[in-house]
């Protein structure tokens, strides 16, 4: 399916993109350029990249595909770019099995009343309601599990291990590695058990031997010692950890949840059943919470109960359901070229997120700059030479499956696309770009602008010397990727931090921190302004930039 397909456009919106048509090239500098010179106008009188982020994450809250939210978001996002003007394409980039959305969580423990810090992953089950239960440490080998069974009924089960994120593997092949685990665990269980009979046998002799000592000669003595010394107990082989080893039993034995501990901050992600394998179905979901729970807290509750006092904890997780197959799409919006209409410029972020947090920042921070962009531009009258495409994925977090199916389904495009520009990282400012030689004199006055446009942000145009280099083989870790295995130029822009924020890309990702509140207003609104007018710039040059600056050619 080719982009240059046709739409009609209400009159309004025809008047809207005919305010300003002067079109605009290399040849002129950008600074005097009518279009930028509105497009920083604008800017500095409304610039709403801030109330896009607003609403995006505060409306809709976290929005991992197959919720209601990035449903939602899809079709807010789809009216703002309509509402501006710009041709709009909602296209099909998957489904997930079933839906799932996040409602309200709470934890507590009695004992003290204490607030409980935890979140579950997506696509993991919710409590019936607020359920109370006391605590217990799971077993590791079946010897153990059948002394405490009866224990297990309307218990919360620390489990073991350190949580990255992932919950517990509920399929038939997560029973299988368990079960083969708890096998080798019963065998290393029984030779330990030999292991404590000899090393009673040698401790009882000893302490014979020692005894024996109080009466003997000094030369008897010292021989006696020297064998007591020789006697050696055997150190106890340890057992295979593997959280939740009896999953399935803890489950049928009345377990109410497990809780595993969590790093600070506490990193949430997904089940992978209902995406990479397809074993998640209406008839196949989780049935118990899977807690992740701040490590602190986790540490004091499983002390307590190795000390064998009675904790009891409370919860209320509202994780839900509902049938699927729900549908994911990309949203891509076209300010259509005049001149090159089937050559392309594009930016874009993933629609997507997490949802234990709002997806402030990841992705926030693409996606807010990409629709200001469009705003500005598409206020401002811009009538690019070139296509300009502001790109919104899907399920970037479920391994960039929006974006490449967007690729595939347009690879004949594929070296018509001048660059694409990604921003997947923190909200710090774009404030530079790094380019090949060959590229670099068409873009200097394409960027003059942006060096003095604010003080605190000066822009800077450079040349590097890392092009050209090989089509990458294998895919990046972001949208980005499957452009660039398919030889399209993804030159990004540098960012910063130049007013000291000591932003952390670490501490929001994938983690309950990724919030409205991690954004930084001044670095995202610049953003949105660099954005607009270097796509506007390179939309507008008499020639297309050369992809074999970027890739060596075979």
């Amino acid at each position: 399916m080719r982009l240059n397909f046709s739409i009609l456009l209400s009159a309004a919106s025809m008047a809207a993109l005919s305010l300003l048509s002067v079109p605009a090239g290399a040849s002129i500098p950008q600074g005097d350029d009518p279009i930028v010179q509105k497009v920083i106008s604008l800017a500095a009188e409304d610039n709403q990249t801030m109330d896009h982020l607003d609403i995006v994450t505060n409306r809709f809250g976290g929005r991992p595909v197959g919720s209601d939210a990035y449903t939602h978001a899809t079709d807010w996002a789809v009216y703002m770019f309509e509402k501006w003007g710009l041709e709009v394409h909602k296209e099909y980039a998957g489904e997930t099995p079933v839906g799932f959305n996040r409602g309200p969580w709470f934890g507590r423990m009695i004992n003290g009343n204490e607030t409980l810090h935890f979140t579950t992953p997506s696509y993991t089950a919710g409590t019936k309601g607020l359920q109370r239960g006391h605590v217990v440490i799971e077993p590791k080998t079946r010897a153990e599990f059948e002394r405490m069974k009866q224990t297990i009924k309307g218990a919360w089960v620390l489990i073991g291990g350190t949580s990255k994120g992932w919950p517990i593997d509920y399929t038939e092949r997560g029973d299988a590695v368990r079960a083969e685990i708890i096998a080798q665990n019963d065998s290393i269980s029984a030779l330990n058990a030999e292991i404590q009979q000899y090393n009673r046998k040698i401790f009882s002799e000893r302490r014979d031997l020692e005894r024996a000592v109080l009466t003997a000669s000094p030369k008897q003595a010292a021989k006696i010692k020297a064998q007591i010394a020789s006697m050696k107990e055997k150190e106890l082989i340890p057992l295979i950890e593997e959280p939740a080893l009896f999953y399935r039993e803890m489950l049928e034995a009345g377990a109410l949840g497990f809780i595993q501990s969590a790093p600070v901050p506490i990193t949430t992600l997904y089940d992978r059943a209902n995406i990479d394998n397809g074993t998640m179905t209406w008839d196949n979901l989780p049935t118990l919470p899977d807690i992740k729970l701040d490590f602190r807290q986790y540490n004091k509750i499983k002390e307590m109960v190795q000390l064998r006092e009675y904790v009891e904890l409370e919860f209320d997780i509202r994780n839900h359901f509902y049938m699927g197959p729900v549908p994911f799409y990309n949203v891509v919006a076209i300010l259509r070229g005049t001149e090159f209409p089937d050559e392309y410029v594009i930016c874009g972020g993933h629609l997507d997120s997490y949802d234990a947090a709002t997806g402030g920042v990841d992705c926030g921070t693409g996606l807010a700059p990409t629709m200001e962009a469009a705003r500005l531009l598409a206020t401002a009258g811009a009538k690019p030479k070139r296509s300009i495409v502001f790109a919104l994925w899907a399920a970037e977090e479920f391994g960039l499956l929006g974006s490449k199916a967007w690729v595939e389904s347009h690879l004949e495009d594929m070296p018509n696309i001048v660059n694409y520009f990604n921003r997947d990282g923190g909200p710090t400012v774009a404030n530079s770009l790094s380019v090949p030689q060959e590229w670099y004199d068409a873009l200097v006055p394409i960027c003059e602008p942006l060096k003095d446009l604010d003080a605190r942000f000066p822009f800077t145009l450079k040349v590097s010397d890392r092009y050209p280099y090989p089509v990458p083989t294998e895919a990046g870790g972001s949208d980005h990727a499957h452009f660039t295995l398919n030889g399209v130029p993804a030159i990004g822009f540098g960012t910063g931090d130049p007013l000291g924020y000591n932003f952390s890309y670490g501490e929001i990702w994938h983690t309950d921190r990724d919030l409205y509140t991690k954004s930084i207003p001044e670095y995202m609104e610049h953003t949105s302004i660099v954005n607009a007018i270097v796509l506007w710039g390179i939309a507008n040059l008499p020639e297309k930039l050369p992809a074999s600056a970027v890739y060596i050619q075979e």
